[in-house]
């Protein structure tokens, strides 16, 4: 099994990245990335899953429809990753959704395989919690559109973490590959990278898992680039280290056969000690890159 999926290698059909539990070889989290030229379309059906539509780039409108009716949501989008949250919609299984994009863009499809229907909704970009993890070098931003305890889905959770360039995030490494009640819950997880490009040159990354005893033995130390996947499965994940002047972005997609939706994890006991370190540190003043808007009156 390969862990590093290099931009294009996971492409299929019309898609720029397609990850499903079937080519991950697991059972539960996926990710598509879809680019459309503008006036661009496409349309998908959930299946057994359930996905939240989230824009990288661009603007679009998603429309859904099942047995239980017809939703249309109409989704602001970004000029990029690193200029400003996003709204978002949320799709539920066993519907038929239709994305367009009068001007084009690059959006991605979070997705896991659930066995409850919720009903679709809009996500304004109002309502994402931006939080700020770390200090000093290990200061990162995280927008927290898709976590737990922020918007209700049945198994999905994803968020967006942004690392200044020269920082570490995913550090401590830690891992989520063992049920623990209460301390650690079983996820399988995607990581999708973008980069900031500095007068015209590209940006670039390293990602590291090592292997944790349990599941897979998951072993990657992978210089990643704008489109690069890491699949995750089992195992110690971090750091994610940004090279200096490139700012990096990664999409974080987890899911797995828990009963609670909880994302629980046990840090590397041979590095959780960075942790006592970052109260005596400033947070990198570069963050937050940008904050939520503020919610209309």
């Amino acid at each position: 099994m390969t862990y590093h999926l290099s931009a294009g290698k996971a492409a299929r059909g019309p898609y720029a990245v397609d990850v499903a539990p079937e080519t991950a070889g697991w059972g539960h989290s996926g990710l598509r990335v879809l680019h459309l030229p503008p006036g661009g379309g496409h349309t998908f059906d959930s299946g057994d899953s359930e996905w939240i539509v989230l824009p990288l780039s661009g603007g679009c409108t998603v429309a859904t429809a099942d047995d239980f009716g017809r939703d249309t949501f109409v989704l602001t989008g970004r000029g990029s990753v690193f200029s400003g949250v996003s709204d978002f919609a949320y799709v539920p299984r066993d519907a038929r959704t239709t994305v367009t994009s009068s001007g084009g863009g690059r959006f991605a499809l979070t997705g896991a395989r659930c066995t409850r229907r919720l009903p679709a909704r809009y996500g304004p970009a109002s309502s994402v919690p931006v939080e700020l993890r770390g200090t000093g070098n290990c200061s990162r931003q995280v927008n927290n559109f898709g976590a737990a305890g922020v918007f209700a889905c049945d198994k999905l959770i994803a968020v967006e973490v942004i690392t200044p360039g020269g920082n570490w995030s995913s550090f401590p490494p830690h891992k989520h590959d063992e049920h623990r009640p209460g301390e650690e819950s079983v996820l399988e997880e995607i990581y999708y990278f973008e980069f900031a490009d500095h007068d015209g040159t590209p940006g670039l990354g390293y990602q590291r898992v090592s292997p944790s005893g349990r599941g897979r033995g998951t072993d990657v130390l992978a210089e990643v680039r704008d489109g690069d996947v890491v699949l995750i499965p089992d195992g110690w994940h971090g750091p994610s280290m940004a090279v200096p002047g490139h700012h990096m972005y990664y999409l974080n997609v987890m899911a797995g056969p828990e009963a609670e939706r909880a994302w629980l994890i046990r840090d590397h006991p041979d590095h959780a000690w960075i942790r006592d370190t970052w109260p005596d540190q400033p947070v990198d003043p570069r963050l937050p890159l940008y904050t939520a808007p503020e919610r209309s009156a």
